[in-house]
């Protein structure tokens, strides 16, 4: 499983470079699509160090901070939708997949706890 979400994580990340890269060139696009890319980018690179990390405290921190960039990176979505520069159908998938990173992110932060209360 953790093999399959380092890859997973991956393939979200070149999502995001590709919608940057088809993103319109006015300055609002660029700025909020600036922003997409570095969070977006960022998920799997929390990730591996998680995955690599030496402990289980350094395994949920990193997951934590990884929660915490999708997020901004589902913020930044919605601002692109909002705003009028991207249609909402068209970033629905990408929304979605970062949902699921999520809620397998919780879950990953959650086994852990638990596995240290017993």
């Amino acid at each position: 499983m953790r093999q399959d979400l380092r890859v997973r994580t991956k393939g979200f990340a070149l999502r995001i470079v590709r919608l940057y890269g088809a993103l319109p060139k006015s300055m609002e696009a660029q700025v909020i699509g600036k922003q997409v890319l570095r969070s977006g980018t960022s998920v799997g690179a929390h990730y591996r160090e998680a995955f690599r990390s030496r402990s289980d405290a350094e395994f949920i921190s990193k997951t934590e901070v990884g929660i915490q960039e999708i997020e901004e990176t589902i913020y930044w979505m919605e601002l692109l939708v909002e705003s009028g520069i991207i249609p909402k159908p068209k970033l629905a998938a990408l929304l979605n997949e970062a949902n699921e990173l999520i809620a397998i992110f919780t879950t990953c932060v959650k086994t852990v706890k638990q596995r240290q209360k017993t």
